[in-house]
């Protein structure tokens, strides 16, 4: 029966009610009470079809060998999930599904199981290795089922660097890939009752989430999104070593030289970094000539330390207080984590210069950049994290992906304590706290009077301060996915009387 012509509306009801009678009347095997949720462009739900008719409709525009009665393209399909973009998810061939594939990754070993769309299954739970040799094993079996690879979806579990060999090999040789949220995944087998937890459960629990109404594709990032992830993440990995390395020499020095610190206020500097790999003690000092370590100091620091600071060193050495427990292990610890911060910190140095061209060579950035609240860090992490906006339909969507957003917890009478949901990158919760704090002293920040006009009217300091991050959040998303220039006066108005 072909609909063309119709009004949407009409067109809507019409095949609401068919769907309806074909799914309460027509056989089906067992394996159809898998289904994905269809939505019309004008917002009507029209039906809940299998996940094989789902692919055919959505995602190639044909009609389903099953119900003729539904056109995609004719109605406005569309997934009612989160929007992908053309790099998260590349668009499969026109053809149905045949058999699903669950696939659980190791670092060294991947477990797999197929099955059909009646969740029979074709290919037992069998391990193969995460290298060349288990790949080629893999597509082999995949190849005696007969079946095009257009029509066979296979699932991976997002186990973040171990399964990104054989996602990109499966796409090359054709292969529907979904890759699936491990939460997702945990949920499913709490759902199913599950109470082992094996490889082989796994790939199984997989493949079956495929089939079931609960599979949601997970975001891939592009090309762009991933560069700026892995230089972002190394950088906080790199900082967060150079902390806990000038933590340790803090501590060291207590016990080693603990008077120190009367001449180098800092002595995580470069000058006295140097000096500590070549004196990493009081006793070391106290047997040197001042006229030595004067020369020493000079090599390092010219203009800023001589013969005078030399003999302040070698006074102070000779009254330590320090016990000289393990004096020599500890001077080695100190020698290796002096050695370490400067390399380090050499190697964060490299990697600001390698973001900050980064940034240079992105047009989404540059109004961001704009903000004065943010800094060329906050701005890498914010378009590192938040990947491709356009797969957010709404800006709420965006806020609840950072975890901002508020969960409410309620039952009868009972009233639970409404707090932030916290789920997503806690990166981005991170500098946009920074962010909102450095908000409120900036001077004429149009987010530091929005925070100040919310503590007026009564409410809490944190709670103003979370408002004032979703603010930020919400103008940085804008501008990233706009491209618009950062104009202060549209971000808050200013309030009236």
């Amino acid at each position: 029966m072909e609909l063309t012509g119709e009004p949407v509306l009409q067109r809507a009801a019409f095949l609401l009610a068919e769907s309806d009678r074909l799914l309460q009347t027509a056989p089906r095997p067992s394996g159809s009470q898998a289904t994905m949720r269809l939505v019309a462009a004008s917002s009507i739900s029209l039906a809940r079809l299998p996940i094989h008719h789902e692919f055919s409709l959505v995602l190639t525009g044909r009609y389903s060998r099953s119900c003729p009665l539904v056109n995609a393209h004719a109605i406005g399909v569309r997934r009612e999930t989160t929007r992908m973009s053309e790099s998260s998810f590349p668009m499969p061939a026109p053809a149905p599904l045949a058999y699903v594939v669950g696939i659980d990754i190791g670092m060294e070993s991947c477990m797999m199981c197929c099955l059909t769309m009646e969740k029979r299954q074709v290919i037992k739970s069998s391990s193969f290795t995460n290298k060349a040799e288990g790949f080629s094993n893999l597509f082999e079996r995949l190849e005696r089922l007969g079946t095009p690879a257009d029509q066979i979806l296979v699932g991976l579990e997002a186990t973040s660097r171990y399964g990104e060999n054989l996602y990109h090999a499966l796409l090359s040789r054709g292969y529907r890939v979904c890759l699936l949220h491990p939460a997702q995944m945990h949920a499913f087998a709490q759902q199913r009752g599950l109470r082992a937890k094996t490889d082989r459960v796994d790939a199984t629990t997989i493949a079956r989430a495929l089939l079931s109404d609960d599979a949601r594709f997970g975001y891939v990032p592009s090309e762009q999104v991933a560069t700026y992830r892995e230089l972002v993440r190394l950088q906080q990995q790199l900082s967060d070593d150079v902390v806990r390395y000038k933590n340790e020499v803090h501590a060291l020095l207590v016990v080693l030289f603990p008077e120190f610190t009367q001449v180098f206020a800092d002595p995580t500097r470069p000058t006295a970094l140097a000096f500590l790999k070549r004196y990493p003690s009081a006793q070391a000092v106290a047997q040197t000539e001042i006229d030595t370590l004067s020369q020493v100091l000079r090599e390092l620091a010219p203009k800023r330390y001589g013969q005078r600071t030399a003999r302040k060193l070698v006074d102070l050495a000779k009254r330590t207080i320090s016990s000289g427990v393990a004096l020599a292990a500890r001077s080695t610890s100190l020698r290796i984590l002096c050695d370490q911060l400067e390399h380090t910190q050499a190697n964060l140095k490299q990697l600001q210069q390698e973001i900050e061209a980064l940034l240079d060579q992105d047009p989404k950035v540059k109004g961001v950049l704009l903000i004065p609240e943010f800094g060329v860090m906050t701005v890498a992490v914010l378009r590192a994290e938040l990947g491709d906006l356009d797969r957010f339909a709404r800006m709420d969507q965006v806020v609840a992906y950072v975890g901002l957003d508020l969960q409410v917890k309620q039952s009868g009478k009972w009233k639970g304590q409404t707090k932030l949901s916290k789920r997503g990158s806690g990166r981005v919760r991170r500098i946009l706290y920074l962010a909102a704090l450095r908000s409120i002293w900036l001077q004429g920040s149009p987010f530091g009077a929005y925070y100040h006009r919310l503590v007026d009217r009564g409410m809490k300091k944190g709670m103003a301060v979370v408002a004032v991050m979703r603010k930020l959040l919400i103008v940085a998303a804008h501008l990233i996915q706009t491209q618009q220039v950062y104009e202060p006066g549209k971000v808050a108005a200013p309030s009236v009387g």
